[in-house]
């Protein structure tokens, strides 16, 4: 028996994009703290001149979907983040906006075979966006620690 399991040691390896929304940057550039922070920690190099990383910004959540496919399809990373916060409002804005980005980012997930965390706050309000982004726990460091699992798991099953 074979039994595949990403291994974060031998994560360092990895070519990573980021692709974060500037809407709602107050929490996106927490959540690009916290996941640098964890890449970092384990062996990304996530300087300006890093050959390991590379960050795109797009206007907001809906727009994720296509940037990561330009990534995706470029075939220079092993495993993509995405971050955004879409936090709900009077209109059902945020419905179209997370449907629209979940499957988005999905697609071209499957369609690809690359690897991408879905790394987007869905909230009720601003208060849960702040405590999911550092007040008491970064998310973003949980789905960079996804990031390494998948790309490193990827990598071992081919």
């Amino acid at each position: 028996m074979v039994r595949y399991e990403g291994r974060f040691t031998q994560a360092s390896s990895l070519k990573v994009g980021i692709v974060v929304a500037r809407f709602n940057d107050l929490i996106t550039n927490k959540l690009l703290s916290g996941c640098l922070d964890c890449l970092s920690r384990h062996g990304i190099d996530v300087s300006e001149n890093s050959s390991q990383l590379d960050i795109a910004w797009v206007p907001g959540s809906f727009e994720l979907p296509i940037v990561s496919q330009n990534l995706a399809r470029s075939g220079r990373y092993q495993v993509l983040i995405t971050l955004g916060a879409v936090i709900r409002g009077d209109t059902p804005h945020f419905d179209v906006v997370i449907a629209e980005a979940s499957k988005g980012i999905s697609s071209v997930s499957r369609e690809t075979a690359v690897p991408i965390i879905f790394g987007v706050l869905t909230t009720d309000n601003m208060q849960q966006a702040l405590e999911r982004a550092g007040i008491k726990n970064n998310l973003g460091w949980s789905y960079a620690l996804q990031a390494l699992e998948m790309g490193s798991l990827m990598q071992a099953l081919n």
